[in-house]
């Protein structure tokens, strides 16, 4: 549906943060609400690119939820992988859960991998704001 279309996400990609407890610090890149099909949060927004059949996905999920519902103005965007490939190629995305941690500009700040946990993505979101 997705793949070979250009987005407006630009810069480097990062590192990936190899798991819940890694994370690739802040990049150049720039998401737009566009690039994602969503508006994103006032303060920050948690993009997971996740996959129909992936358990792990579905624990990250309830995790990015339950932030969003206790910090105002955070805002969590699941992508789905398989239909944005453009998207996933652009990012460097290459396995799933990813989580990328997004300021209110756009910018990302954190980048990981796997299932995080709640102090891990409360502490991400303080380097967003």
């Amino acid at each position: 549906m997705d793949g070979g279309q250009e987005h407006g996400a630009h810069g480097d990609g990062g590192g990936d943060g190899g798991g819940p407890g890694g994370g690739a610090g802040p990049t150049d890149t720039v998401i737009t609400g566009a690039d994602l099909g969503a508006e994103l949060g006032r303060r920050a927004t948690l993009v997971q690119f996740s996959t129909a059949f992936c358990q792990p996905c579905r624990a990250a999920r309830r995790v990015l939820a339950g932030v969003t519902g206790l910090v105002d103005g955070v805002a969590h965007i699941e992508i789905d992988a398989e239909a944005h490939l453009g998207l996933v190629r652009a990012l460097g995305v290459d396995r799933t859960p990813t989580v990328l941690v997004l300021d209110a500009r756009g910018r990302i700040v954190r980048r990981a991998t796997g299932v995080p946990h709640r102090a891990q993505v409360l502490a991400a979101l303080g380097e967003a704001f």
